[in-house]
């Protein structure tokens, strides 16, 4: 499953298919900022989702500085990864979530791989990401991907250098 692993930016064409599996398969915290909103996948929450994803549409240059990609996993949607531009040069943060259904598959692996292709395609040199001590599956992810990991006042953070050498196997 891992190696049928594509990236698509998110545009109108999937972001119906992004809300289905997120509102199906995810807390809405775990996908998007919070929203003055009843609880659930309210309206006004899926109103927000897309418009939050619709921020992104300009990818690194527009004014969130973020380019969102969906997930697919076997063809299907099953996820968000994205790269945000830090305020250092050819740096960018990352983040990743993916459905209930398409965890622990090795499919956010095989997404981060992806996004560090294409992050290095665009000139960066590093990408970061911060996560909880108790997220086991991205740190599982950020590990298998060659992620240095410290932890600070209850954060994990994650440093992934795209001009290292891999070590020899």
């Amino acid at each position: 499953m891992a190696s049928d692993v594509r990236l698509e930016p998110v545009s109108e064409r999937n972001l119906e298919s992004l809300l289905s599996v997120a509102a199906a398969e995810a807390d809405p915290t775990d996908v998007m900022p919070p929203v003055e909103a009843p609880a659930g996948w309210s309206h006004a929450r899926r109103e927000a989702f897309r418009e939050f994803h619709r921020a992104s549409f300009a990818g690194l240059p527009g004014p969130t500085r973020t380019r969102m990609y969906a997930v697919l996993a076997a063809g299907e949607v099953v996820g968000v990864i994205r790269m945000t531009r830090c305020d250092e040069p050819e740096v960018v943060e990352t983040g990743l979530w993916l459905g209930r259904s398409a965890r622990g598959r090795g499919i956010g692996s095989a997404a981060l791989r992806e996004l560090l292709n294409r992050a290095a395609a665009v000139g960066m040199r590093r990408v970061v990401a911060a996560t909880t001590p108790d997220n086991r599956g991205a740190l599982s992810v950020l590990t298998t991907c060659g992620a240095r990991l410290r932890e600070t006042d209850g954060q994990v953070h994650a440093e992934l250098s795209l001009d290292a050498t891999p070590p020899a196997r």
